[in-house]
């Protein structure tokens, strides 16, 4: 039998999937969440100290958002968040990020449109989505499942961030 040692090299296909990670649905746990995103990024090669900045940001904004907004911040609510790397249309190489949450309730997410200079001033709420939109290179929403009846199952909010020509290498395990 002929054993051949693994090299410590980045791989050189962009495509990457991590495995999802699940989070008690509670705001103490978004410095964990904030942990394991900057863990995870490390693992590629070439992204600059304000692109990993930027995500972490906006992880950690769409996960506050999740238990605010939905059945995951109730008791035994979950909140999932994925990640990926892949080739995207006239994109590049893309960093992929989603949060997805458990769920409906009374209120949902919405970026706030119709607030005065004063209203902004004293809003202690309402940020976290204008600071996806305008630091992803796009984002979006969308059902877990998109059927009539399963309405309210959840909903992945998603936000991609353009990934330097070099960047998106794994790093060698």
């Amino acid at each position: 039998m002929v054993i051949v040692p693994q090299t410590s090299v980045a791989t050189t296909h962009p495509e990457r999937r991590w495995e999802p990670r699940l989070y008690p649905g509670t705001l103490a746990t978004a410095s964990r969440v904030r942990s394991d995103m900057r863990t995870d990024l490390a693992r590629l090669i070439g992204l600059g100290d304000d692109l990993v900045a930027t995500v972490v940001l906006c992880v950690s904004e769409m996960f506050a958002n999740a238990v605010e907004h939905s059945r995951s911040g109730e008791a035994d609510g979950r909140v999932i968040r994925t990640l990926a790397v892949h080739s995207a249309p006239d994109a590049g190489t893309v960093l992929r990020l989603s949060v997805i949450d458990d769920g409906t309730k009374d209120t949902g997410p919405l970026i706030p449109r119709q607030r005065t200079a004063e209203e902004w001033r004293e809003a202690e709420h309402g940020r976290g989505l204008l600071l996806v939109e305008h630091t992803a290179a796009g984002w979006g929403t969308r059902p877990v499942l998109d059927f009539p009846f399963c309405a309210g199952l959840g909903t992945v909010t998603w936000a991609e961030f353009a990934l330097p020509a070099p960047a998106g290498a794994e790093r060698g395990r």
